[in-house]
């Protein structure tokens, strides 16, 4: 089995003044840059990134991340909510599958002692020792 690295996706870095900014970064194993310049073209080199972030789509990219900061981080706070209320609904469905889980073992254990010991079929209906 061979062991497959994946390239590091470009992130812009952000200036003093909130802009984001070009900084290269070291590149290990490629970096993808998402600005839609080239479509899963992956930069081997920090001289091919470097002549990557001077052209026009690229900078234009950059341009409108300058200009959609507000609209940004409102969507993230938007995807931090919804990624709260995902949570909280995962955290109640597993608390529902836990009790109709433990339903099904009570009610398999009561189906097996009565099945061993007329050693023949129930009918699941007329059970009556169920405690819910």
């Amino acid at each position: 089995m061979e062991l497959s690295l994946t390239p590091d996706i470009y992130t812009p870095s952000v200036d003093e003044k909130g802009n984001y900014i070009d900084k290269i970064p070291n590149i290990i194993n490629g970096l993808y840059c998402s600005c839609g310049a080239r479509k899963d073209k992956i930069y081997e080199t920090v001289s091919k990134f470097s002549t990557h972030t001077k052209s026009k789509t690229h900078q234009k990219w950059i341009t409108t991340l300058n200009n959609n900061k507000a609209n940004y981080y409102i969507e993230f706070l938007k995807s931090k909510e919804l990624v709260e209320q995902q949570q909280r609904l995962l955290v109640e469905l597993e608390t529902q599958l836990q009790t109709k889980s433990l339903t099904v073992d009570y009610l398999t254990n009561i189906l097996a002692s009565k099945n061993n010991t007329n050693n023949q079929c129930v009918d699941l209906l007329e059970i009556d020792d169920i405690n819910y």
